[in-house]
C-alpha cells in the first residue's frame, strides 16, 4: 500500500508510475500488505512510455515475469535480466523488435532452469542426425527418429535459438519470419509444458 499516493503534494508523486524501477522501504504489518514509507527512484524508463512499441514490449516483459515466477521468491538472474531488458527500451536509439523480445523470453527460460536442449537430440542424445523438429514435453530439439508429438523447427529458428542464448540481450539475432514464429513456438511450448504457463503473442 501506498497511503496519499494520490495526493498532489504525496511526497511519492511519480516515483510509483508502471515500469520505474524505484528502491522502495516497506512497513511490514499484520496482514499480507506492507506499507511504502520511502520511494527512491533509480530509473524511471521515461523514454519507454513515450513511444508505443517499446511501451507494448515493455508491458509484455514484466507480464511474463509475472506469470513465470513467484513474486514471493526472489530470483536475482530474473530480475537483472528485467532490468536490462527495460534499459534496451528505454534507449531511443535501440530497436524494440520482435526478435529482441524472444530473445528476452528465451532467456527467461533459461533463469527459471526451463532452458530447452539444442545442439543433440533431447530424447535419445543423437548429435549427428537432422534435427529437424522441437519438442516441449521431449526438452528441447528432436531427431527424426524420436520426432513423434514435435512440430518443424528449421536451421534458421534452431540457430536463432541457439544464438539468442549465447549472446548479450543487447546482441539479440535477427531471424527470417518464418523462423522466429517457430521460435516463438518451442519458446511458447516450453512454458505451457513445463511452468504451465501461456503467455501473449509478441507481434
Amino acid at each position: 500500500m501506498a497511503k496519499g499516493v494520490r495526493r498532489v503534494r504525496s511526497r511519492f508523486g511519480g516515483r510509483l508510475e508502471p515500469l520505474s524501477r524505484v528502491r522502495l522501504i516497506l512497513h511490514e504489518g499484520r496482514g499480507e500488505l506492507c506499507t511504502v514509507t520511502s520511494a527512491e527512484t533509480v530509473n524511471a524508463h521515461a523514454t519507454i512510455r513515450e513511444r508505443r512499441e517499446p511501451l507494448e514490449r515493455a508491458a509484455q516483459a514484466c507480464d511474463a515475469v509475472l506469470r513465470l515466477f513467484d513474486a514471493a521468491e526472489p530470483n536475482r538472474p530474473a530480475y537483472n535480466l528485467l532490468c536490462q531488458e527495460l534499459l534496451l527500451l528505454d534507449d531511443e536509439a535501440a530497436a524494440a523488435t520482435r526478435a529482441q523480445a524472444l530473445a528476452f523470453r528465451l532467456k527467461l527460460l533459461l533463469a527459471a532452469g526451463f532452458v530447452p536442449e539444442l545442439s543433440a537430440c533431447a530424447s535419445c542424445g543423437d548429435a549427428d542426425h537432422g534435427l529437424a523438429a522441437f519438442s516441449a514435453s521431449a526438452g528441447g530439439v528432436v531427431c527424426a527418429s524420436c520426432e513423434a508429438g514435435s512440430f518443424p523447427l528449421g536451421h534458421d529458428a534452431r540457430e536463432f535459438l541457439s544464438t539468442a542464448l549465447a549472446r548479450p540481450l543487447a546482441e539479440a539475432p535477427s531471424a527470417p519470419d518464418p523462423a522466429l514464429r517457430q521460435a516463438e513456438r518451442a519458446i511458447g511450448e516450453t512454458l505451457e509444458h513445463h511452468a504451465h504457463v501461456r503467455l501473449r503473442r509478441v507481434t
